[in-house]
């Protein structure tokens, strides 16, 4: 009995295995972004959950009956397509995303210890189950079409990946798309966003995956080398048509140049509400802004929240003064009002000290900035935020004219959404201000950031200007190359000039055509393979 036993753990054992390999490869996935910014692993970090599910459904579809000594059908479900997908999903966003728990301990919020403790290990839980859930889906499809052609597996597949990213993106939680991985260290790949968003560098990176898992299941065919040849060509061409648009020339006239400076207040969360953070912030964005000025910039941009005021008190702060004497724009992070209710919100200040537009955040956080169906569950769970008033939505169509032209504008959160920078774009948006406070995070949280505003300098073809809290402030170029950044957790001011641009990218003209293209090519390769 007791050797039954000992063959039945082993075989149990032995079902995990499928599951460990998974999450391990979706760890590796995890690792490309920072801090780790093992970039190159992307192109090969989803082959094993590819060959897995595959291979899963082909055994099954192949096996015996089971014999008396084969572990009940429990235990032989647990590895399910769905279920290898989840732990990969798991092990990606559980490792990109681990930067949520920085936001431990919340005393700044007047939240304790322990209750911090369970608020953050729920949402980081949340977060890459919820992550995790896209890949299971992504499985279950795969699962589908394990017994079709692989040339149309590999077209399939891709296409539902992207069109799952793309419905996760139109919602109000997403961070890590597959593209994100390169930034900001292949910003050749990171050119084909120009073509048609991030989609298309998402479907370079799975389709490379599955011509090598590919490859490697038909391996008993001597196939794996036209496969692996097949990826090394597409790799390469894809590669060099990113590295045509890179090397574009930007054109500069110095009739659309705008000198911007950036102040970078470094105030932490846990005073910034309070008397002393109140008149750090003061301070420091005034001295900053004056510094800035005698250095001779037309513009000075500040991050989220810089000024933690409502936009009527605005026109009393000591900065504000200092632009009627000065005359110099300044961009400054503030609150608005909407009845009852507040809004994060970027002011353009003209040379009179007059406020003379207004941006409104319209992708807000869940739980930190709002809580989603907060009519069923908001009096389940405490408000995050520090205000008494609550804070809602900007509209999704606004514009943000200011005295150089008309600009994009993101804040924060914002960056992750390409669609939020392709509208504006489109509607005449000449070059991008980002505006952001990470102060709550991990460090890894802002290299992330700035390397999503890097994907969006690049698909819009803009300059970006970049404001933080605590770092990272930026300056990029429309070819995403990083002109300056900040240190992490210091004040520091710094100018650069920028250019506006009127171009339209093929991507900014007619969006993410790539995927209605792969779906349609599924549907016309299925009809082509039934008849």
């Amino acid at each position: 009995m007791p050797q039954k036993l000992n063959k039945q753990q082993g075989e149990r054992l032995i079902s995990l295995f499928p599951l460990l390999i998974s999450l391990t490869s979706g760890v590796l996935m995890g690792l490309t972004v920072a801090p780790f910014n093992a970039w190159f692993l992307a192109w090969i970090a989803l082959i094993p959950l590819w060959v897995l599910v595959v291979s899963a459904k082909r055994k099954k579809k192949s096996h015996s009956p089971p014999s008396p000594s084969s572990p009940p059908v429990g235990e032989r479900s647990r590895t399910t397509p769905p279920l290898l997908g989840l732990a990969w999903g798991i092990g990606y966003h559980g490792v990109a995303l681990f930067w949520i728990t920085g936001i431990h301990p919340m005393d700044w919020l007047g939240v304790p210890w322990w209750p911090s403790l369970a608020i953050t290990t729920f949402c980081w839980s949340f977060v890459s189950l919820y992550g995790g859930v896209l890949v299971a889906i992504w499985a279950a499809c795969l699962t589908r079409l394990a017994e079709q052609k692989s040339w149309l597996r590999i077209l399939i597949a891709t296409a539902i990946w992207c069109a799952l990213e793309s419905l996760w993106s139109a919602g109000s939680l997403w961070w890590s798309s597959l593209a994100y991985t390169q930034s900001p260290h292949n910003l050749v790949i990171l050119h084909l966003g120009q073509l048609s968003g991030p989609n298309l560098v998402t479907a370079t990176i799975v389709s490379v995956n599955g011509l090598i898992a590919e490859g490697w299941i038909n391996r008993k065919h001597e196939v794996l080398s036209k496969y692996l040849a097949t990826a090394i060509v597409l790799l390469i061409t894809l590669h060099l048509i990113g590295f045509y648009l890179y090397n574009a020339p930007i054109a500069q006239p110095p009739d659309t140049a705008i000198k911007v400076g950036i102040v970078q207040g470094n105030i932490p969360n846990k005073i910034k509400l309070l008397p002393q953070g109140l008149q750090r912030a003061i301070t420091g964005y005034t001295e900053g802004y004056l510094t800035l000025v005698n250095q001779g910039v037309d513009a000075v941009l500040t991050p989220e929240g810089a000024l933690p005021f409502f936009q009527r008190d605005l026109p009393t702060t000591p900065l504000l003064a200092a632009v009627r004497e000065k005359g110099k724009v300044v961009w400054v992070g503030a609150f608005g009002e909407r009845g009852r209710s507040y809004t994060n919100s970027l002011f353009t200040v003209n040379n009179k000290g007059e406020i003379t537009s207004r941006y409104d955040k319209s992708k807000l956080v869940p739980l930190g900035e709002y809580i989603p169906f907060e009519e069923i569950i908001g009096g389940l769970i405490q408000r995050l935020s520090p205000l008494d008033e609550h804070q809602v939505h900007g509209l999704p169509n606004q514009i943000f004219d200011t005295p150089f032209g008309r600009a994009i504008v993101g804040i924060c959160y914002e960056s992750a959404f390409p669609e939020v920078f392709r509208r504006q774009t489109a509607a005449g948006g000449q070059f991008i201000l980002s505006s952001s406070n990470d102060a709550h995070y991990s460090a890894p949280m802002p290299f992330q950031h700035h390397a999503q505003d890097i994907m969006r300098a690049i698909e819009n073809d803009r300059w970006s200007a970049r404001a933080t809290n605590t770092g990272y402030s930026a300056f990029v170029d429309p070819h995403g190359k990083t002109l300056w950044i900040s240190g992490y957790n210091t004040y520091e001011t710094h100018a650069e000039t920028i250019y506006r641009r009127q171009t339209k990218t093929l991507y900014v003209r007619w969006g993410d055509w790539f995927t209605p293209l792969l779906l349609g090519l599924s549907v016309l390769g299925k009809f082509v393979i039934r008849n």
